[in-house]
């Protein structure tokens, strides 16, 4: 059996108010063959729609992308992502004193078919046509009914493109989420390829969910700059239910008295007031503690702008994001040697888990049980096969499945089982996927 990392699973269940409820939007597009003017990438196949914005981009440039998702959704959010040096945009809109670089798509059409058999020949219709995009991630809706392929036309070359997704909006679907914050956010959400994503996590323990993810973090950037950029993030991040904000860091970076908090706190209201005023959720992440010893002058993040934080998310009435704070405090190791503040490989993992436990109540209010009891398994297909899974004493058994399927036994921290054999008594749970598709159970070893 395949094995693969999970990360933690220790999702806590909180009473949420039903005015965060999450419609589901089914993932169309994993595990499908992105076709390339015509011709199935043949490099990677897969690679470029498994939701993982790993080194995807092909040796070539490409302004004609399509896929094949099937018939039968009336419309689409299709989501995605291009390559500069991982921020979310260029300098010269979001001012920063760092520089970045990157050629997002710029002008380009979205067209939708009937009876394409690859991606170009058949019968296309514009379904959408932008112009002037800024950023390299992005998500748009579009209609789709009747239609089986979707195509992007770029009018200009795009040399590192690497992922795409599509979403069932059918059903209003709005499990569509923006990842707004800094460099932290670049190198967690997208700078390091990491075994199980935010929507990886949320999707392993609530089967009916797959997250939409658009990752926008930008180094560098404070809140001032971002309220002088606003416009950037309400024309081009406004299209998603929830932002996941990471933001503080850079604004209190040096500052051992706490003088900015009056303005952070003032720019960060600004932030929940737009997102709000285009029926967004934002739910804000308390900010990185650092490892002083690495960083300059033995630096630490004044507590005043946690505080900060704290009264936001009460004063607004907001989801509880995660609490990096006193998480990387307890774990320095998993933050860089170098400066003591970004986070290593370990630490991306670790805030894709943080991430995903915190909003799991929202999950959990929308009607979903998630992993049920004993060994019941969910899946997030009907026709995909429903594996029996079994205890037999000390060991779990696997049977049915796909024979391309992979199976991985978890433990409530996050530890993956090596074997599904002599383990030792707890909980579990099974996680098996095939095909794009998955069901989880939770079973217990006595």
């Amino acid at each position: 059996m395949k094995r693969f990392g999970l990360g933690s699973l220790c999702f806590v269940a909180l009473a949420v108010s039903a005015t965060f409820a999450i419609t589901p939007n089914a993932n169309l597009s994993a595990g499908k063959n992105l076709y390339i003017s015509g011709k199935v990438n043949s490099k990677n196949p897969g690679a470029f729609t498994d939701g993982h914005v790993g080194q995807n981009s092909p040796d070539f440039e490409m302004s004609d992308i399509a896929l094949k998702v099937g018939e039968g959704p009336a419309k689409l959010f299709i989501t995605w992502e291009t390559r500069g040096d991982e921020s979310w945009v260029a300098d010269e809109y979001i001012t920063t004193i760092c520089k970045h670089t990157g050629a997002p798509m710029s002008d380009f059409t979205i067209q939708t078919s009937a009876n394409s058999t690859n991606g170009v020949n058949g019968d296309w219709e514009d379904a959408l046509q932008v112009t002037g995009n800024l950023v390299m991630s992005r998500g748009v809706e579009i209609d789709f009914a009747g239609k089986s392929w979707f195509r992007i036309v770029s009018k200009d070359k795009v040399s590192k493109f690497e992922e795409v997704g599509a979403y069932d909006m059918s059903n209003g679907g709005d499990d569509t989420w923006f990842f707004l914050g800094t460099s932290i956010t670049q190198c967690g959400l997208k700078m390091f390829e990491v075994d199980s994503t935010f929507s990886d996590l949320i999707h392993a323990r609530f089967p009916a969910y797959t997250p939409a993810m658009v990752r926008g973090g930008i180094a560098c950037v404070n809140t001032t700059q971002i309220m002088d950029g606003i416009q950037v993030y309400m024309d081009h991040a406004t299209s998603v239910k929830y932002w996941a904000i990471e933001m503080g860091t850079n604004d209190a970076w040096g500052d051992v008295l706490g003088l900015n908090v009056e303005t952070f706190t003032r720019n960060m209201q600004v932030i929940i007031d737009s997102a709000k005023a285009h029926g967004i959720t934002p739910i804000i992440a308390r900010m990185m503690a650092t490892n002083p010893p690495a960083t300059e002058e033995n630096w630490q993040v004044n507590p005043r702008f946690l505080d900060a934080i704290d009264s936001l998310v009460e004063v607004n009435n907001l989801p509880k994001g995660p609490d990096f704070y006193n998480y990387f405090l307890n774990h320095p190791e998993e933050l860089s040697a170098e400066d003591g503040v970004h986070p290593l490989p370990s630490g991306a993992q670790s805030m894709q888990r943080l991430w995903a436990e915190a909003v799991a109540p929202l999950y959990a209010s929308s009607g979903s049980s998630g992993i049920g009891v004993g060994a019941k398994a969910q899946s997030t297909n009907a026709r995909f096969k429903i594996p029996q899974i079994q205890v037999e004493g000390r060991s779990i058994r696997v049977k049915g499945t796909d024979a391309d399927a992979s199976v991985s036994i978890v433990t409530p921290m996050g530890q993956v089982m090596q074997s599904a054999s002599n383990l030792p008594s707890g909980n579990y749970m099974v996680v098996v996927r095939s095909r794009g598709n998955s069901v989880t159970a939770r079973v217990q070893i006595k």
